[in-house]
């Protein structure tokens, strides 16, 4: 074997041999199921705000983004990472701290179905578990998406066949997440983000230099029609700009709209050890997204410079996803330090992949072991933590059945997985944290038609184009929204106990206290 690939070899199996270290550490740690689910409510600061973003920040951040950014131009990934910027900033601002106070208050909620059903004492639990299913239809495919990115790096790195690589991927995954539950996906959530912006930083110095330096990259840039505009996208079929409309831009930025349903990111929230300390956490993802976009959407333009130049091979469709594999092989040829730091970028890859992935599956199988199977084995003891740890095998053996079939693309599947959520779950949680007049009706008639509605506009609205061709997310947040608000009004208020605790945990807020 050639020494690049040794160097790769040798940073990947740390990598991954660290992460499993830490599975097993923490396996001594889960007691119970709010230990296995919730990490006990302990995480610290820094690591609330790293491992929320890690478990946002999936693959597509270092493949999917670049990638669009490769093809089209600045347009298209701008304005979605402005709206992920400004939806992450504005999610820690008003969500995460209320949150926090008002799980706790409300029956010690661990999950977020558990929490819709004692926010609004919904004894029916029917609200519990249509959230239970909303989460497991929209996870179990962006789990299995995570598994095809890893599947496809190994195949593509080492030559070996997809199936294998991609299962012995999710085997590791699979393997530190049911060992050691949130506090170990949490943890090496914070260790992966690390290593993401290493990687970040490695490809783009890396890049620029064989680019032939900054200059050179914006000078390529400019040579192509709307490339590096915000109201044009650049058409490489054509080589023509073509316009981008205001609207266009509105539903890209409504991606920040999804910040408000991701169970995995308020789970984050959920678990923080001391809510007066979320201020730092807020400053410190907030930092940290907005530079790590910002340098995914410039290593496609970057990587498109390379292509030019006859550096890199050019891209097309959704193989401009692999843009950053591309480049870390290109480093690899130039000696055993750089395969290593080549290692380290391919490493980050995984890290972006994982540490969405591992979150997933914890929220999934909480979905099923807590909320839906809870009544029948309890959710303390030594049956309910087999049942969490069984759920995850389970759940990941349906992810890898899915992800058998590698041809799809990573930023599709992720942006309707992200709809999903943000339509179903985003309205719910706002008027629940916000709305004293809001009921478990309304809850019920929003979580369903934003759900619903994600179907409707992707597959019959859509497609029709023109004005019609907007984000999902967009029109289902508005339509969930505005059910919400109907159906609480035309149904009974809440009791006085639930107006209570809403009051209660208003209270907690401006003083800063948790009961």
């Amino acid at each position: 074997m050639e020494s690049g690939k040794i160097g790769i070899m040798i940073a990947i199996v740390l990598y991954l041999a660290g992460v499993l270290y830490i599975g097993y550490r923490y396996s001594k740690n889960n007691k119970n199921v709010g230990d296995f689910y919730l990490g006990g409510r302990k995480l610290g600061p820094l690591v609330t705000a790293m491992s929320a973003e890690a478990s946002d920040m999936s693959s597509w951040l270092l493949m999917g983004l670049p990638g669009v950014a490769y093809l089209s131009g600045i347009a298209d990934a701008g304005w979605t990472a402005l709206g992920l910027a400004i939806g992450t900033y504005v999610n820690w601002l008003i969500v995460a701290k209320r949150i926090r106070l008002y799980s706790h208050v409300s029956g010690n909620s661990i999950t977020l179905p558990e929490f819709f059903n004692n926010r609004y004492r919904d004894e029916s639990k029917l609200l519990l578990r249509i959230a239970a299913v909303v989460i497991v239809i929209f996870f179990i495919p962006y789990t299995a998406s995570g598994f095809a990115a890893c599947g496809k790096l190994f195949s593509s790195l080492f030559g070996v066949g997809y199936v294998p690589a991609m299962v012995v991927s999710a085997i590791v995954i699979v393997g530190y997440t049911t060992l050691g539950g949130f506090l170990a996906a949490s943890t090496t959530d914070f260790i992966q983000s690390i290593v993401m912006s290493i990687a970040l930083v490695i490809v783009l110095v890396f890049g620029v230099s064989v680019a032939g330096g900054f200059g050179a990259v914006v000078e390529n840039a400019r040579a192509l029609p709307g490339y590096l505009s915000m109201t044009s996208m650049y058409n490489p079929e054509s080589g023509a700009a073509t316009p981008y409309g205001a609207v266009t831009a509105a539903s890209m930025i409504a991606w920040g709209l999804g910040y408000f349903g991701m169970p995995h990111v308020l789970l984050r929230f959920m678990a923080i050890e001391d809510e007066e300390r979320l201020k730092l956490s807020r400053r410190v993802a907030s930092i940290w997204v907005v530079i790590s976009l910002s340098v995914a959407v410039l290593i496609g333009v970057i990587g498109l410079a390379m292509s030019k130049l006859g550096k890199l091979e050019m891209l097309t469709g959704s193989n401009s996803e692999t843009v950053i594999i591309k480049i870390a092989e290109k480093l690899s040829g130039y000696g055993i330090i750089p395969a290593l730091l080549a290692g380290v970028i391919l490493a980050g890859i995984l890290a972006s992949t994982m540490s969405t992935a591992d979150s997933q599956l914890l929220a999934a199988s909480s979905s099923v072991s807590s909320d839906l199977l809870g009544g029948w084995i309890g959710k303390n003891g030594k049956n309910s933590m087999i049942a969490a740890r069984v759920t995850v095998l389970v759940i990941s053996v349906i992810a890898v059945f899915l992800a058998r079939d590698p041809a799809s693309s990573v930023f599709d599947i992720v942006s309707f997985a992200w709809a999903g959520f943000g339509a179903s779950f985003g309205p719910v949680v706002l008027f629940a944290l916000f709305w004293k007049r809001s009921n478990r009706y309304g809850a019920l008639a929003g979580m369903v038609s934003g759900g619903v509605m994600i179907f409707v506009w992707k597959y019959l609205v859509r497609p029709m184009g023109g004005v019609w061709d907007i984000y999902e997310l967009l029109p289902a947040f508005l339509v969930a929204s505005l059910f919400i608000v109907i159906v609480s009004l035309l149904t009974p208020a809440p009791s006085r106990e639930i107006v209570g605790e809403f009051e209660q945990v208003q209270h907690m807020c401006q003083k800063g206290s948790v009961g």
